[in-house]
């Protein structure tokens, strides 16, 4: 009799999809009856936006009266103006003979001969493109924000490394500012120091010293325990073991940490400039603001040459032995290329000679023309594909549902997916974007990510399992993503503007090329992540290499699919963003508005804060993914 009852009762379990699809319907339903109805429109005159300006304006009127101003953010801004000034001063006094020899000395000790050659050639491209000036100004202002970056950051990592409770009060904090998009750095340094190249530094600095926590944290932690016990049974206190075991022993790591810190800070020079940090970003916001690709480029590729030269300088000095002596051949080599250069300071000019340049504006907005006019019919069919099947009609179920019925979808999927801490994260999101009244313009935003991280999906899931399973394709395509994560971010709308012109679409053809390569990478690495034992028993059972691939390997390598999902919502949304500078609109529009137009920041500053608050909202819900068990795995157990 109980197996009966046991039988019938499973007999009208309801199906998996039951519960989806009529939650679905229900939704289709409530939209269809409600509407039109709390839309929330956005108000250019929000008081929320006016009273945010108000203070930007009584900050600016009390900067030199107010005690919290005049004896603590002002003496900072002083301080890192200074440290600015002397960086300055000491590359224009090297001139291009001094800072081509130190440049090409210190990196053939770091990496040899070839290292040294890359570094000699990158340092006079900025020459030969015209950009000499824009280049010292980029590298001095680097230079300040990394080395801020690491006073702070490597200290602090040390400490979270050795100790747990730390880690975990620091890793949130770290998490927030890695989601935040570049914008979003900008508006508070600018009500706070003002604008010029102390606030770009120390905005730069607050966005390049996560990766200095993290990876000096993890290097620390990492060290053998063995090797701490044996110093501390030896009597060495805590210090002498820090210094004599937990450094030494986490130095190549460090390097990365580094490494990483610098390619950073480079990301984020060029989006200061829009509160006017010196440098090449003054270039490519120019080209940007009258759409000519001619005067962004040489700018762009200054950026991407510096970005390699550090780069592998950096990584060459990671990746050495540190037992390893100099070769006294590479020591004679270096002290006579920075000799070199020093003498040929009084003899040459400081400055590049102007006849030694390239002028690259005019043809290549010729060729950008000629692409617009010859590949029209092209670029306006994806462009008009993607706009009329994809953004509008999503962008449209946004804008015109109830911000209520957005909030409660949101919730829903987000305690489906990842739980009820999740879900209740990405509601007060939600309710604090709409308090905060940029919830039209939010949900344009949220159109504009949703596609980019779909088409982003797409093609990093074909790459990656064509990667992983095709060693020779993976060996001919990982230099290129390796190449694509060199690159600022900005350096992303250059092909993107002279393909589509400034649109929404151009800001999702940016935001995917600049997200695919990290994607690629986790998918690629989670499918050879799995155990090759596994994959035999699939083939030696008769799997074909499709079963192989969607009833083995992908569902094996969920998480890393799921974390290359979550890595490029986060990339997404920071790129698109920085599109508003080509069309894009929504938030980054409202960013970039607060910024040109005084009577604006209130808004801008709004925008930014929402900005966080959106990607805070896509993160959680994503890694909460990445932490909960398959679908699978909750039926079986």
């Amino acid at each position: 009799m109980s197996s009966t009852t046991v039988s019938a009762s499973s007999g009208f379990r309801l199906p998996r999809w039951a519960i989806p699809a009529g939650a679905t319907i229900g939704f289709v339903a409530a939209y269809v009856i409600f509407r039109g109805t709390a839309t929330l429109p956005h108000d250019d005159e929000a008081p929320q936006f006016l009273a945010v300006t108000d203070l930007r304006e009584w900050i600016d009127d009390h900067r030199n009266d107010n005690p919290f101003f005049l004896y603590f953010l002002n003496y900072i801004r002083l301080g890192v103006g200074a440290l600015y000034t002397l960086f300055q001063t000491v590359l224009y006094a090297l001139g291009w003979p001094g800072i081509t020899g130190v440049m090409g000395a210190l990196a053939w000790l770091a990496g040899g001969w070839r290292t040294g050659l890359l570094a000699l050639a990158g340092v006079s491209a900025f020459g030969v493109l015209g950009l000499w000036q824009s280049s010292v100004d980029t590298l001095a202002l680097v230079g300040v924000a990394v080395l801020l970056s690491l006073v702070i950051g490597i200290p602090v990592g040390v400490w979270a490394g050795l100790s747990a409770r730390v880690r975990r009060t620091v890793t949130p904090v770290l998490d927030v500012m890695q989601i935040m998009p570049t914008f979003a750095y900008l508006a508070p340094l600018a009500l706070f120091f003002h604008i010029g190249a102390p606030a770009g530094a120390i905005a730069t600095m607050i966005y390049a010293i996560p990766p200095a926590i993290r990876i000096t944290a993890l290097a620390v932690a990492q060290v053998s325990p063995t090797a701490v016990e044996a110093s501390t049974s030896l009597g060495a206190t805590r210090w002498q073991t820090l210094f004599k075991v937990h450094l030494p022993l986490a130095r190549s790591t460090m390097a990365l940490a580094v490494n990483q810190t610098i390619m950073m800070a480079l990301s984020m020079v060029v989006i200061a400039n829009l509160i006017s940090a010196p440098g090449l970003g003054g270039d490519i916001i120019r080209g940007l603001s009258r759409a000519q690709v001619g005067i962004m480029l040489p700018a762009g590729v200054a950026i991407v040459v510096m970005a390699v030269v550090l780069d592998r300088m950096t990584l060459a000095t990671a990746r050495k032995d540190p037992r390893a002596r100099t070769r006294r051949t590479d020591l004679a080599v270096a002290g006579a290329l920075a000799a070199a250069g020093l003498a040929l300071i009084p003899v040459l000019p400081a400055v590049w000679p102007e006849n030694v340049t390239i002028d690259v504006v005019a043809p290549v907005n010729d060729a950008v023309r000629w692409a617009e006019e010859n590949w029209y019919a092209v670029t306006t069919g994806i462009k008009d594909a993607t706009t009329y099947a994809l953004l509008n009609p999503l962008e449209s179920l946004l804008t015109s549902a109830p911000w209520w019925l957005v909030a409660l979808a949101a919730l829903i999927l987000a305690w489906r997916v990842s739980g009820v801490r999740a879900a209740l994260t990405a509601l007060a999101c939600l309710l604090a974007i709409a308090l905060l009244g940029v919830w039209e313009h939010t949900m344009q935003t949220l159109t504009t990510v949703t596609v980019a991280v779909l088409v982003t999906l797409v093609i990093g899931l074909l790459l990656g399992v064509a990667a992983a399973r095709a060693p020779r394709f993976s060996a001919i395509q990982r230099p290129l993503l390796d190449a694509a994560q060199t690159m600022p971010a900005f350096v992303y709308l250059l092909p993107a503007l002279a393909l589509f012109g400034t649109t929404r679409f151009t800001a999702i053809f940016a935001s995917v090329i600049y997200a695919v390569p990290p994607v690629v990478r986790l998918v690629e690495d989670g499918i050879k992540g799995v155990p090759p034992t596994v994959v035999e028993a699939a083939v030696a059972a008769g799997s074909t290499p499709g079963q192989l691939l969607w009833k083995v390997q992908l569902p094996m390598a969920r998480r890393a699919i799921l974390l290359a999902a979550n890595q490029g919502i986060v990339m997404t949304l920071a790129m698109v963003v920085i599109g508003g500078l080509v069309g894009a609109g929504a938030l980054g529009y409202d960013v970039v508005s607060g910024f040109s137009q005084r009577t604006d920041f209130g808004m801008g500053f709004v925008a930014g804060v929402a900005t966080v608050l959106l990607g805070v909202m896509l993160d959680r819900i994503t890694q909460g993914a990445d932490r909960r068990t398959s679908p699978r795995k909750r039926k079986m157990s």
